[in-house]
């Protein structure tokens, strides 16, 4: 959520700050696991994961292609620092590209991780007046270190994580569209509650069941039947 520190990052050096998560879920992996996993997708994996459905990569582990990733599109300042960025701040980023920095959550940042190029994902306006889905944007550049933790000036500064061994990682996105409606968490959750109780594509969520993670996993049953709601009327 940004336009505090306005440009670092890939070749434009844009920047990103997102929401914070405040739950500390996931364990963190040794480096040379990381290294490893991340070498071995991107050589075999990227492009047939991008389009794919969702698929078991070992026992136990669903590989998610899909996902929903939450900025805060109204002003909010931590350290002195607004962390506003919305979709229209993505837009207007050279490229409309711009870096996914300041998750600071272990398990937002494993699912972060296993992004790969060309997977989609929702973005989603929080801890704002009207929470909900804006628009749609896509990964153009998988998992590297996440700058600002080293930053003693920014607001997500960890100072127990260290240049030889970072703990934090972010990813490129680019703007996509906006999608032809709103879909707001008031309306997402009604669905949410129905599917529960009659059967549905929304009745385990993760921005229900896991609500607190900025970056959220999505089935691709999720995202087509989300996706589908901007050509129907508000529930």
């Amino acid at each position: 959520m940004p336009p505090r520190k306005r440009a670092r990052g890939p070749k434009k050096n844009t920047t990103k700050t997102v929401q914070s998560d405040s739950d500390s879920e996931g364990t963190p992996g040794t480096a040379a696991q990381r290294k490893g996993k991340r070498k071995i997708e991107k050589s075999t994996k990227s492009k047939d994961r991008a389009a794919s459905s969702d698929v078991k990569d070992s026992p136990g582990k669903i590989s998610y292609s899909h996902w929903l990733m939450k900025s805060e599109p109204e002003s909010r300042f931590e350290n002195g620092v607004d962390v506003k960025f919305g979709i229209e701040d993505l837009k207007a980023l050279p490229n409309q590209t711009g870096c996914w920095d300041g998750v600071r959550n272990y398990q937002a940042r494993n699912f972060m991780r296993d992004m790969v190029v060309g997977q989609r994902a929702f973005f989603y306006h929080s801890n704002c007046k009207e929470p909900g889905i804006a628009g749609l944007m896509k990964i153009v550049k998988e998992a590297y270190v996440d700058h600002t933790q080293f930053d003693k000036k920014d607001a997500h500064y960890d100072a127990s994580s260290k240049p030889d061994n970072p703990k934090w990682s972010m990813v490129d996105v680019q703007y996509e569209r906006m999608l032809k409606r709103f879909v707001s968490l008031a309306e997402l959750k009604r669905l949410h509650l129905e599917h529960r109780s009659k059967g549905g594509p929304l009745k385990d969520m993760a921005l229900f069941t896991r609500a607190r993670l900025s970056v959220q996993p999505l089935t691709a049953e999720e995202f087509d039947f989300v996706l589908s709601l901007e050509d129907k009327e508000p529930v």
